[in-house]
């Protein structure tokens, strides 16, 4: 047992356990304390790093732990924004992204190094490798912007790619400046710098998409996935520095090829954002705080002149950068705001590039003193322009965030006060399935209830029975709040199950019900009682979901739809529901229906603006259903947009899908889908149906008990 005198307290912090309890401390008050005065807590985590650094208190010093934490958290931000971004927009806005990101390089690199060759008087090597430093830029209010929910807008997208872009540029002249140094630069320098870059771009988006897809298959265990993803983020960084590229190019590269798999609004995207935004990001912050040493200032006119011209034209050359792309694409004054806020911040490859740059020795002085390519001056000015354009930076977007935020909630849409879904839970093994398709059935961010129903046979007196339902439950419920989300749970004890559902449907204003195929589904009894009284007494929406593999393993979504689907009223409800499915898991959506169909898919995907990849083929010979065999490959999923008998869309090919489904389809995910088919509310004639089939049931086990009585009276009297 450790004695009080005999724990080493002395400065620098050496002791572990303190080290550590500090550094948590630190991450736990600092954004609490600065939020009260309204400043980003990243700018508190910042100063943190500074007072307890060694150029402050030196409580602790900057040694390889710090570093290591450090790179980590830096390596997460750049993950996180390429796992969040929406490759539809970001696809949709790539050519915007590729002309922000050349402007946001060539501008500071022709300002920048124009002014230091002139200013400075500094040698065009020098000149160019300084403004290659203004030319690059860190992500690092990325997860202010995140934190609103407005990741996924057009500004943020826009400015990610552009980040991209310019880092790679600015790294390229980082080699190209060295290789001159040194006189290394020829074509085969470039010829192999090109190759070994097509090398590591081809392994993370073709390689990594098979492993990711084989282990998500396999494994189920949250632990095992987390632990996957981060391994997979290393890997990236690391075969980016094999190519010769920087670590942070290879982690955001590795989100792209990912994100597919990890849905925005699942469990292993939680943990993943808990455990960066709780830890390994305030510890980058922290470790860049530790590197700032504000008596540079005090140390000679040079350091003060130098600092001052590079965080001037640093700031400068990025609003530039920003204005000319908001006049290019017309964009709106907050979404200049966004793209310069994010692109202002230096950290990353700007501290690569000047460290490389401080350690090139070109020659020696009179008196033996190195003279270095970026000299000391160079080095405490980029230091300061860290700090300055870092506090900038998180202002800017912090201030953006909230504008933006409030736009994007102003504009969405107002069926959020009218929708209602309901996922009823009968098997254990299928709870999480279920739970996923039902929270994804709503946009990440929307008010939409959620609930969550398991029925309880009312005769029944057995206590496992109900232990299992209150697990099922309580399953449901933990596995939403891991997303972050919650659902209502309804527990009902009914005689009979689908009047169990009928009712809370009715009660609960439900507009869209799942429900998962019954275990014993066959070509005879495909749906089952329970599915096919649902159908005949609702007219709401109902999706007979059938998981076959992980939702976040498919590739693909295709929708089959029945015949003048276009006429019935729950049409664009049902359109919705299915491109917010596909925006949600990141698919693409193929269409095959009737010509007059497509049209009015058209007219929808317009009329909503819907922003997914989607495409339309042809199809309205239903007796050739079974080339959707070939159609449909291993990954993908298969919507059926089917039609409840009796309504204008219904077609007798429809009774041969369950002769279909079992027979060619079983080793495939499938969705049947009933579209609502009258306006929703409570009716006279359902009521009675109900309560007619209620009467049936009731009929039906009083027969039941009759048949008992008279066997246990024959059997007595045999007796006797």
């Amino acid at each position: 047992m450790y004695l009080l005198n005999e724990i080493n307290v002395s400065l620098p912090l050496s002791n572990p356990v303190i080290i550590f309890s500090l550094v948590l401390f630190i991450i736990l008050f600092a954004p609490i304390l600065f939020n009260k005065i309204k400043v980003p807590h990243i700018i508190g985590l910042i100063l943190a790093g500074m007072i307890i650094g060694p150029y402050g208190l030196n409580l602790l010093l900057r040694d390889s732990s710090i570093v290591l934490f450090g790179t980590v958290g830096l390596l997460y931000i750049m993950f996180t924004a390429g796992l969040e971004i929406d490759m539809e927009e970001f696809k949709k806005n790539r050519m915007k992204s590729l002309v922000f990101g050349l402007f946001t390089f060539f501008i500071p690199m022709g300002l920048g190094s124009v002014v230091v060759y002139y200013t400075l008087q500094f040698s065009w090597p020098t000149s160019l490798l300084l403004a290659g430093m203004f030319a690059s830029h860190t992500l690092l209010a990325y997860p202010i912007a995140s934190r609103y929910g407005i990741s996924r807008i057009r500004s943020v997208t826009l400015t990610i790619g552009g980040t991209i872009i310019t880092d790679i540029l600015a790294l390229l002249v980082l080699a190209g400046v060295i290789g001159m140094t040194k006189g290394d630069i020829t074509a085969s320098f470039w010829f192999n710098l090109a190759l070994y870059s097509l090398g590591f771009g081809a392994i993370v988006f073709f390689v990594f998409p098979l492993i990711a897809r084989w282990f998500f298959k396999t494994f189920d265990d949250s632990v095992a996935q987390y632990i996957f993803v981060l391994a997979m983020v290393f890997l990236g960084a690391f075969l980016a520095e094999l190519a010769g590229l920087e670590h942070i190019i290879g982690a955001f590269l590795a989100g792209l090829a990912l994100n597919r798999f990890i849905p925005h609004s699942s469990p292993l995207m939680n943990r993943i954002e808990f455990v960066g935004n709780a830890f390994f990001i305030p510890f980058f912050l922290i470790s860049v705080g530790m590197l700032i040493d504000f008596s540079v200032l005090f140390k000679g006119f040079g350091a003060l002149k130098v600092a001052a011209i590079m965080t001037i034209i640093g700031i400068l050359s990025k609003f530039i950068a920003a204005f000319l792309t908001q006049k290019t694409f017309r964009l709106s004054l907050l979404e200049r705001n966004m793209i310069f806020g994010l692109s202002t911040a230096r950290v990353g490859a700007t501290l690569a590039i000047v460290l490389v740059g401080y350690n090139i020795i070109t020659g020696e002085t009179a008196t033996g003193e190195p003279i270095r390519l970026l000299n000391e001056d160079v080095l405490n000015g980029t230091i300061i322009m860290i700090l300055v354009t870092c506090t900038v930076s998180s202002f800017i977007v912090e201030k953006s965030s909230r504008k933006l935020a409030l736009q994007e909630e102003n504009v969405s849409s107002g069926d959020d006060q009218t929708e209602r879904i309901l996922v009823s839970l009968a098997y254990p093994e299928t709870v999480t399935e279920l739970i996923d398709f039902g929270l994804m059935l709503k946009p990440k961010n929307s008010t939409i209830p959620v609930y969550a129903l398991n029925i309880v046979s009312d005769d029944s007196d057995e206590s496992k029975t109900r232990s299992m339902a209150k697990k099922m439950m309580d399953n449901a419920v933990h596995h939403a709040a891991a997303t972050e989300q919650s659902i209502i749970p309804i527990t009902r004890y009914d005689i009979n199950i689908s009047n169990g559902i009928i009712y809370t449907i009715k009660e609960q204003n439900i507009t869209d019900l799942v429900i998962g195929l019954h275990q014993d589904a066959s070509q005879k009894n495909f749906l089952g009682p329970v599915a096919e009284r649902i159908l005949s007494h609702t007219s709401e929406t109902v999706f007979i979901y059938k998981p076959v593999q992980p939702f976040n393993t498919l590739k693909r979504i295709l929708v089959v739809i029945t015949l003048k689907a276009e006429l019935e009223p729950g049409f664009p409800h049902w359109f919705r529901k299915v491109t917010t499915i596909a925006k949600e898991s990141g698919l693409g959506i193929i269409f095959y229906a009737a010509r007059d169909t497509i049209s009015e898919l058209k007219d929808q995907q317009h009329a909503q603006k819907t922003e997914i990849k989607m495409s339309f083929q042809e199809f309205s010979q239903w007796d050739d259903f079974l080339i959707f065999t070939r159609e449909a490959r291993k990954n993908d999923l298969l919507i059926i947009v089917s039609s409840r008998k009796g309504q204008v869309s219904y077609q007798s090919q429809l009774d041969k899908l369950s002769y279909y489904l079992t027979s060619y389809f079983t080793d495939s995910s499938f969705i049947l889908l009933y579209p609502q088919q009258v306006e929703r509310g409570i009716k006279m004639g359902d009521i009675q149906r109900i309560d007619s089939s209620l009467a049936e049931t009731i009929s039906e086990k009083v027969a039941t008990i009759g048949k008992a009585n008279k066997l246990w009276k024959r059997d007595r009297k045999n007796r006797k």
